[in-house]
C-alpha cells in the first residue's frame, strides 16, 4: 500500500473570519484551583439551569415521541399558537399574527446566524450593547460584516460609529438589544427601546432585541410590571388598522431558563412577518428544524405561567443571598443591575477582572470574568444564580468569612 505523505493531506484553512477563540476554555485552571476546595465547587460561571425541568414537559415530550416524519421549519400550529398566547399573556404583545412567529433551536441559534438569514453584508456594521453576550459579535464576523458596541442605555444620537475609511461609511444594518441585560442585568424601557426603534428605521436597519432573562425582574418598577417588548405597542406603533407596525423588528425568547429547557433547546423568534418568513425560507434550505417532540414540550411550558412563577422565586431567593454575601466580602453589584440571572459585580479597584476570578476560585467559587463581555466588563465578574440552593448557601457562607476583596 502506497503511504500518503503527511504534506498532501488537506490542512483546515486558517480562519479567515478572524473569530475569537472560545472564552470558556481559558477558565479550565480557574475550575482546577476552585476543584481544590475541601467544601466542593460552586459554579457560578456559565448560567446553565440546574433545577428540574418542568414535569409537564417531560410529559408532553414523551407524549409526542412517537415522531416518524421530519418536522416543518414554521412550527405546528400548537406550538405557533403557544407563542402567540405566550407573548400576550406575559410580554404585553398582543394579536401577532401566526405567520409573525416560528420555532428556533434555541435563542443562540439566532444570535449567531441572524445577520447571516437576513442578507447582512461584508462592510455591513452590526450594533451591539456594550456589555454583551459574545455571541452578538461572532455572529456578525460569521456574516464578514463590523460589529460595534454602542452604550445602548444612552440615546442612540450619542452612538459614535466608525469612521468611514473609504469615503462611504458602512451601512448599518442591525441593532442588537439585549434587555434585560446578559451579563448587566440593565433594562430598556419602552421610550428608550422607542428611541432606538425610531432611529434604526430611518436608516433602514433592523432591530433585533434578545429578551431571553424577561420573566426575571427582581427592583421596581420592572419587579411589578413586565419588561417591556421590541414588540410592545408603545415601541412598534400602530398601523392605520390599528395592528402592530412589527416592520423592521424582531425578538428572540428561550425556555431555557424559565422553564430549565437548555437541554431541549426550545426557543422562538417573533416579529415582522416579511422577515420572519425569510429567515424560514433558509431555515428549510439549512435543516434547521426543531424536533416535534421538542415543539410540544415549548408548546406546554409556554400555555402554564405557574411554573414560570416559581421558578423566579428561586432564582430570586438565591439572588437575595448572594447580593447579600457579595456585599459583605466587600464587592459592588451594578446598581443598574435590577433583572437577570446575574449579579454584575466589581471589586478594588487594584483588582482586574481575572484578579477577581482568582479570588472567587481560591474559596471554591467559579465566576466569569468581565473581559469575555467586551471592554466594558473591565475589573468586573459575572456571577450567575444557577446552583443549587445548598450550593448557593456555601457560596454566601464563604463570601461571609473571606476578606480577599477587601479595599
Amino acid at each position: 500500500m502506497t503511504e500518503v505523505p503527511v504534506t498532501d493531506v488537506p490542512r483546515l484553512l486558517p480562519r479567515p473570519l478572524a473569530l475569537p477563540d472560545f472564552p470558556w476554555d481559558c477558565l479550565a485552571p480557574y475550575r482546577a484551583r476552585a476543584a481544590e476546595h475541601p467544601g466542593g465547587v460552586v459554579d457560578l460561571a456559565v448560567g446553565t439551569p440546574v433545577d428540574p425541568t418542568p414535569e409537564l414537559a417531560r410529559q408532553a415530550l414523551a407524549a409526542a415521541s412517537d415522531a416518524p416524519g421530519y418536522p416543518t421549519a414554521v412550527g405546528t400550529g400548537q406550538v405557533r399558537e403557544a407563542i402567540i398566547g405566550w407573548m400576550g399573556r406575559r410580554r404585553g404583545v398582543q394579536g401577532l399574527p401566526r405567520d409573525a412567529v416560528i420555532p428556533t433551536i434555541g435563542s443562540k441559534e439566532s444570535v449567531a446566524l441572524l445577520p447571516l438569514q437576513l442578507g447582512v453584508r461584508p462592510g455591513d456594521l452590526v450594533l451591539h450593547p456594550r456589555a454583551a453576550y459574545p455571541t452578538y459579535d461572532v455572529g456578525a464576523r460569521l456574516a464578514g460584516a463590523t460589529p460595534v458596541p454602542v452604550d445602548t442605555d444612552a440615546d442612540p444620537a450619542t452612538w459614535r460609529l466608525p469612521e468611514p475609511s473609504d469615503g462611504e461609511a458602512g451601512r448599518v444594518a442591525l441593532v442588537w438589544l439585549n434587555s434585560p441585560g446578559n451579563p448587566d442585568g440593565h433594562v430598556l424601557s419602552a421610550e428608550q427601546l422607542a428611541r432606538i426603534v425610531t432611529w434604526a428605521r430611518e436608516r433602514g436597519a433592523v432591530v433585533a432585541s434578545d429578551e431571553c432573562y424577561a420573566e426575571l425582574a427582581w427592583e421596581e418598577p420592572w419587579a411589578s410590571q413586565s419588561v417591556p417588548s421590541l414588540l410592545d405597542p408603545r415601541v412598534t406603533g400602530l398601523r392605520p388598522d390599528g395592528s402592530l407596525d412589527l416592520g423592521g423588528l424582531l425578538t428572540l425568547y428561550s425556555t431555557s431558563k424559565q422553564s430549565n429547557l437548555a437541554g431541549y433547546r426550545a426557543a422562538f423568534l417573533a416579529g415582522d412577518p416579511v422577515l420572519v418568513s425569510a429567515v424560514t425560507e433558509i431555515r428549510k434550505h439549512s435543516g434547521l428544524l426543531v424536533p416535534a417532540p421538542v415543539q410540544a414540550a415549548m408548546a406546554a411550558v409556554l400555555d402554564d405561567d405557574a411554573h414560570v412563577e416559581a421558578q423566579g422565586e428561586t432564582y430570586r431567593a438565591r439572588r437575595e443571598a448572594l447580593v447579600e454575601a457579595t456585599a459583605a466580602a466587600g464587592l459592588v453589584n451594578d446598581p443598574a443591575s435590577v433583572a437577570g440571572l446575574y449579579l454584575w459585580l466589581s471589586g478594588p479597584d487594584s483588582m482586574s477582572a481575572f484578579d477577581l476570578v482568582g479570588a472567587f476560585a481560591q474559596l471554591g467559587i467559579v465566576v466569569a470574568p468581565g473581559d469575555f463581555y467586551g471592554e466594558a466588563g473591565a475589573g468586573r465578574v459575572r456571577m450567575s444564580l444557577t446552583d443549587t440552593d445548598e450550593r448557593v448557601a456555601a457560596a454566601c457562607q464563604r463570601l461571609r468569612a473571606t476578606d480577599l476583596f477587601r479595599r
